[in-house]
């Protein structure tokens, strides 16, 4: 278990974000990725009136991070839900507003850090990659069954790979002779059809790979273009979302979000706007912030992450 497994991603800036809406009694605060619990545990030990309802959908992160959170007794309330299902949650437990939000879109430290996942391309491991081990296809499958042009459109779309194409030819040509089933044989895969010039810049050449078959296997993208304006929705006025992501396309998205519910959409020319068309939102954040050189020493997996926040302030039009 290593040390960077304990220390959440910008911490203390999600919580001073936060802090404005969580500081009255009795405030709601929903981490929609509980993970291994760092970023609730923080929460409930600074804001000691607030409640917490926190969503994970792999079990035994719930296990684990209840087993973190049980001092803290009924103030938190653990549920197995994907984020996009927050509404629902919501709904189940009578609460029909929240004053604070917060997303942590990196991967689990534990699933990255636990071989037998498939998450890590720098040990072997059998290539699942699934959250959620009860439900949907491994990346394994993925690999094995999809045509060569959904698998080019998947590494170009959520890998940003520019050498999806050679990737591509090079797996359909060795899935023929035997189906995928480790990661190990991929990563070297990608080693020999990459070009040399393309070795040599950011890191392990299988990064983006995996991270594109990741999301494909987890529909990331998909559960995430509901999932922010559906927390943005539910958050009551005064209240505040934080969220943290790592890589351009999650970025890209939750910038979207936040930029049109901070526009005014009223008609040009209209001497007063009306409320309906008033702006929703209030951006936190100038761009997104990024991560310190004492954050990111702190914790590596830090490096890429980018946080936007943004405060509910006025209700909807309806």
């Amino acid at each position: 278990m290593s040390q960077s497994r304990h220390v959440p991603v910008m911490l203390q800036r999600c919580l001073d974000m936060l802090a404005p809406a969580l500081e009255r009694p009795g405030a709601v605060v929903v981490d929609c990725t509980l993970g291994l619990g760092g970023h609730s545990e923080a929460l409930l030990t600074r804001f000691p009136e607030a409640r917490l309802v926190a969503l994970d959908r792999d079990k035994e992160a719930l296990r684990l991070s209840g087993e973190r959170l049980a001092p803290f007794g009924d103030r938190a309330t653990l549920v197995h839900a994907v984020y996009d299902e927050l509404p629902d949650v919501l709904d189940r437990l009578e609460l029909p507003r929240v004053e604070g939000v917060l997303f942590d879109l990196g991967v689990s430290s534990m699933q990255l850090d636990e071989a037998d996942r498939g998450f890590a391309y720098a040990q072997d491991a059998p290539l699942d990659m699934r959250m959620d081990q009860t439900t949907g296809i491994s990346a394994a499958e993925v690999l094995n069954t999809y045509p060569p042009g959904e698998l080019v459109r998947i590494l170009r779309a959520y890998g940003e790979e520019k050498q999806a194409k050679r990737i591509v030819s090079a797996v359909v040509r060795e899935r023929a002779k035997e189906p995928f089933s480790n990661s190990a044989r991929l990563v070297e895969l990608i080693r020999d059809s990459l070009p040399q010039a393309a070795k040599r810049t950011g890191g392990n050449p299988a990064k983006r790979t995996f991270q594109a078959l990741r999301i494909e296997v987890n529909g990331e993208l998909t559960v995430l273009e509901s999932a922010i304006p559906a927390a943005v929705k539910v958050l009551a006025v005064g209240g505040r979302i934080a969220v943290l992501s790592y890589h351009s396309l999650e970025d890209r998205l939750v910038k979207q979000v936040f930029a049109a519910g901070a526009a005014n959409t009223a008609p040009p020319g209209l001497p007063v706007v009306p409320e309906r068309y008033q702006p929703r939102l209030k951006l936190l954040t100038r761009g997104a912030e990024l991560p310190t050189e004492e954050e990111v020493a702190e914790n590596r997996r830090a490096a890429p992450a980018r946080l936007r926040g943004a405060q509910r302030i006025r209700e909807d039009a309806e």
